[in-house]
């Protein structure tokens, strides 16, 4: 993967948590030069240790093509682009910044703005596919922005992702068609859940569940995807509780501004509200499903 002057790109990848860590191997792995940034210095020298660039981020900026953004919501990408020690002044112009948190759309075009000030080319860039996906190089990205940071970014994008969905040369796009993907993956899950937990009641196992359902017409991806967690017992973050009251509370910001009523929404945020709240937030998403069980006095698989 090399640019148009027969070179591999320079990359940061900032952000190297379940997401991120996985897009910069990718990213490697097609030829480029990428630097790992993250605040768990662990991560920072295990990604070294897989070939990322050992130099400090902070004076290979200057030199960048591209940084992608993998940090949890739009506080952090702000911080990061124009706080007190932000990037983005150090950036050449014409660098691309690949912003790939889930936000609401009218913060991407205000970071898009402030970053056209500086020469430069934003796109608002949100993923979706998970951790697996993301070190596969499979990831789905839904990005809007000028044509010449798609262009720019292009090889580094081939890298990433699966299907790249161009949805405009306006940010803000992008975001948008993510909080709609929001939407459904947050009900889905709080759905699967309850569906799960239900069947328990009546006497049907999780893993009789998982070898039934996922061949009818009420599957879905999260099914498919986060049943098996249930099953197994095993609530290792791959996608964290606490990252759905942000995203399905966007989604709920979007709508109101909007005046489109969102209830299946409101639902699922506030299932995923009450287990945070009963300290499940850092657990893999599918712990809402403990709500459900602890409510109905049911055992899941490796309680008790």
């Amino acid at each position: 993967m090399e640019n148009q002057q027969g070179s591999p790109l320079k990359v940061a990848v900032i952000g190297l948590g379940s997401m991120g860590y996985g897009m910069a191997q990718s990213a490697l792995r097609g030829g480029h030069r990428v630097w790992g940034s993250d605040i768990a210095r662990d991560q920072v020298d295990r990604f070294r240790a897989e070939g990322g660039e050992a130099g400090p981020l902070a004076v290979a900026l200057p030199e960048l093509d591209v940084i992608a953004l993998v940090v949890l919501n739009a506080a952090q990408t702000e911080d990061v682009l124009f706080g007190t020690d932000g990037v983005a002044r150090h950036l050449r112009p014409g660098a691309v910044i690949l912003s790939c948190a889930t936000v609401a759309p009218a913060f991407a075009r205000e970071m898009a703005a402030r970053s056209a000030e500086l020469g430069l080319l934003y796109l608002d860039a949100p993923i979706s596919g998970g951790a697996v996906k993301a070190a596969s190089g499979a990831l789905t990205i839904m990005a809007s922005g000028p044509e010449a940071g798609f262009s720019a970014a292009g090889p580094l994008l081939d890298c990433l992702a699966e299907r790249v969905f161009r949805l405009g040369d306006a940010a803000g796009a992008g975001s948008a068609m993510k909080a709609v993907n929001q939407l459904l993956a947050g009900v889905h899950i709080a759905a699967m859940a309850e569906a799960l937990t239900f069947g328990l009641s009546q006497g049907i196992t999780p893993d009789r569940f998982l070898d039934v359902i996922p061949q009818c017409a009420g599957t879905s991806w999260m099914l498919e995807n986060r049943a098996p967690h249930i099953v197994e017992g095993d609530y290792t973050p791959r996608s964290a509780v606490d990252i759905w009251p942000k995203d399905l509370g966007i989604v709920r910001e979007i709508a109101g501004a909007s005046g489109c009523r969102v209830p299946l929404a409101d639902a699922a945020l506030a299932r995923f509200r009450e287990a945070s709240a009963a300290g499940l937030g850092r657990e893999d998403d599918a712990a809402v499903a403990k709500i459900y069980a602890r409510e109905a006095g049911l055992d899941l698989p490796g309680d008790g």
